[in-house]
């Protein structure tokens, strides 16, 4: 059944606005619900919104259902909140157990109790992709930089690497050069973690993204964009490996470009001896 109006739970980043305008071209109406001090202020000066709260779960639904929003796409980090400081309403004492249990055993489990929740309610959720498969990347060298030899082996030890935090629910990104692992990527997230590997002395080495294991692709894929290549020139990398459809590249055209420029390589990689 199509979805005729998206509501759209914005977190950080352009991510939000290119879904919010993707849901536009294929005829869905978008309410945006944001964070305070989160979601792009840009972003709702072009969409009708609501502003919700973590702690506030009927207000959300109520937000939903009072704009007339049949489905649900979440989109953009947003941090996890301090649990000790939350206040919930009526619906969200309901759900806070579960929050809590969940959110001790990883993101994934967190964020598969809100997919429950929203699909009980009547909503359909939907993944960014679902709306824009153009964000994923695709198998093979996106620009005109390739890797060599030793950014492939650095891209298998990644993969072993990110599959076994991934099983962990721990994250989704770690940086490997010549063979040593510099970073894994945990609740900090991908940016913070390459400003760390900015400390760290030498050449070349490989960003690699992968989706968890068990993860819900509906909800937080890896992502990359200009913002990540940036990290990547100044942490002294060769090149950044993501999985093949199953990761998103965020503007796209500028993110190759600028690894183009700076003399970065950016590959889509399926798991497994292939890779």
């Amino acid at each position: 059944m199509p979805i005729e109006r998206l509501g759209l739970i914005a977190g950080e980043g352009d991510a939000p606005a290119r879904i919010a305008d993707a849901a536009l071209s294929r005829g869905m109406a978008v309410h945006v619900l944001a964070f305070e001090g989160v979601t792009d202020p840009a972003l709702l000066e072009r969409f009708p919104h609501s502003f919700i709260r973590f702690d506030k779960v009927g207000g959300t639904v109520g937000a939903l259902r009072d704009n007339g929003c049949d489905g649900v796409c979440m989109v953009g980090k947003v941090a996890r909140p301090d649990f000790g400081k939350l206040r919930p309403d009526m619906a969200g004492i309901g759900l806070l157990p579960k929050v809590v249990k969940a959110a001790a055993k990883g993101d994934d489990a967190l964020l598969q109790v809100l997919i429950d929740f929203f699909e009980k309610k009547g909503f359909a959720v939907l993944g960014a992709h679902e709306i824009d498969g153009g964000v994923l990347a695709g198998e093979g060298v996106h620009g005109r930089h390739k890797p060599g030899e030793a950014a492939w082996s650095d891209i298998r030890k990644g993969i072993t690497v990110v599959d076994a935090i991934g099983a962990l629910d721990i994250g989704q990104g770690a940086v490997v050069r010549e063979g040593l692992v510099l970073a894994v990527e945990a609740a900090e997230g991908t940016d913070v973690m390459l400003q760390r590997c900015t400390a760290m002395a030498g050449e070349g080495g490989v960003l690699v993204k992968l989706t968890k294991p068990s993860q819900d692709h509906r909800v937080d894929l890896p992502t990359i964009g200009v913002r990540t290549v940036e990290g990547a020139v100044a942490a002294g990398l060769a090149g950044i490996a993501v999985e093949a459809g199953a990761a998103m590249i965020m503007d796209r055209d500028a993110t190759i470009h600028l690894a183009d420029e700076k003399g970065l390589f950016i590959i889509g990689v399926r798991r497994g001896p292939a890779a």
